[in-house]
């Protein structure tokens, strides 16, 4: 149910979010602390500050709260997705290629020995897998496997 209602807030949003020049980067629904939250992030090349959170949380508002889909009380949250961004979409794997993630997996991979790797990343293969490149080594990693990859800051 809760998938449901991020893929529908996302056909609603993201022509709105795209004619404002944003990307609509995630939509998620979640409880946290008994509470449930919508949380919308988006991202521009000239980046997203709190004036263009807030811009399109105003617009979106109001349209959701007229569709009146969503049964529970909830908290509306537009954010950036930060410098430590998760990638989730295939574009993002082609957009973020040749930078450095830190992968987390579900459980430790039998050929790295670890649940937790950092590498840079190369892309998606024909098959969906995660390509990257790991002490020198090119590896491929099923999806499947990955609990979340994420942008590696680096200071």
């Amino acid at each position: 149910m809760k998938k449901n209602i991020a893929q529908r807030v996302e056909e609603i949003v993201e022509p709105i979010t795209e004619e404002r020049g944003f990307e609509l980067v995630d939509v998620e629904y979640v409880k946290e602390a008994g509470m449930y939250y919508l949380k919308v992030i988006i991202d521009s090349e000239r980046g997203v500050g709190l004036e263009e959170c807030e811009e399109i949380s105003k617009e979106i508002s109001p349209i959701l709260d007229e569709k009146n889909f969503i049964e529970e009380n909830y908290f509306l949250e537009v954010s950036s997705p930060g410098i430590d961004r998760i990638l989730k979409r295939d574009k993002e794997f082609k957009k973020y290629s040749g930078k450095e993630v830190e992968v987390k997996l579900y459980k430790n991979d039998e050929i790295l020995k670890t649940k937790k790797i950092e590498a840079t990343l190369i892309g998606l293969d024909s098959d969906g897998n995660i390509e990257l490149i790991y002490n020198d080594n090119k590896i491929s990693i099923n999806r499947k496997e990955v609990a979340q990859i994420r942008l590696l800051v680096l200071f």
